[in-house]
């Protein structure tokens, strides 16, 4: 059975930096591509970042372009999204999500995804 975990969430001040980890279980990560989404307070889920199956590629919301990176390891199937310049926006749940094997390359469309993590909660301080 596939699991996502989904690790590094926490406090941060405006313009600070978090580092999220998302751990796979239950297959190789390298069998497929990788999301992150995220979900603020009465708000939809929504896609923030997404890598290929190799990461040669990668692709993000227009909200987060240029501050947040995604990458992975597929050695230590292990993705990760690193977050720099928070704002308070950003403030949400972060989702991790995976579509079924051999699924080279996701979008932002949820539909897309076949397995979720748990999230981390991210809290961005004015």
């Amino acid at each position: 059975q596939v699991q996502l975990v989904e690790s590094g969430g926490g406090l941060v001040q405006t313009g600070g930096s978090l580092r999220l980890s998302c751990v796979v279980s239950g297959r190789a990560l390298s069998r497929s591509a990788m999301g992150w989404f995220r979900q603020a307070p009465g708000k939809e889920r929504e896609f923030v970042a997404a890598i290929t199956r190799y990461g040669g590629s990668t692709r993000y919301a227009d909200s987060v372009k240029g501050r947040f990176t995604i990458s992975r390891d597929n050695a230590k199937n292990t993705v990760y999204l690193q977050m720099n310049s928070l704002k308070p926006e950003d403030t949400a749940v972060y989702y991790c999500a995976a579509p079924n094997s051999f699924v080279a390359s996701v979008g932002p469309r949820e539909s897309e995804y076949n397995y979720w993590g748990q999230g981390t909660q991210v809290t961005v301080s004015s």
